[in-house]
């Protein structure tokens, strides 16, 4: 999962090669500073907002995704021996372990 802060900079930094891309297409067009300016302006700001909030809906999506072998397991500050012995079998009867005497 990522961060809110990763999430904005990832959208920060797509907005700002947008933006010389847009900026040089509308003033080809346009002609004038001011216009480039404006369209430009509107439509990474709100390009910005949806694009965050487009990342951070799809790290709710699982799709695609590859879970960890452990990743089923409740964490605990420490550890039991028992709560070694079932993470030493989860991980035997997912094909993780090859060996019962592996220490974890």
């Amino acid at each position: 999962m990522e961060t809110h802060g990763r999430s904005w900079a990832k959208s920060v930094s797509w907005r700002i090669i947008g933006i010389f891309i847009l900026g040089g297409i509308s003033y080809a067009y346009t002609r004038n500073w001011a216009q480039t300016t404006w369209i430009t302006v509107v439509f990474h700001s709100i390009r910005l907002v949806l694009y965050y909030y487009h990342e951070r809906w799809w790290e709710r999506v699982m799709w695609g995704r590859i879970k960890h072998p452990l990743s089923y397991l409740p964490v605990k500050a420490t550890l039991t021996p028992e709560d070694h012995e079932a993470i030493r079998n989860l991980l035997l009867d997912r094909n993780c372990l090859f060996a019962r005497d592996y220490e974890i």
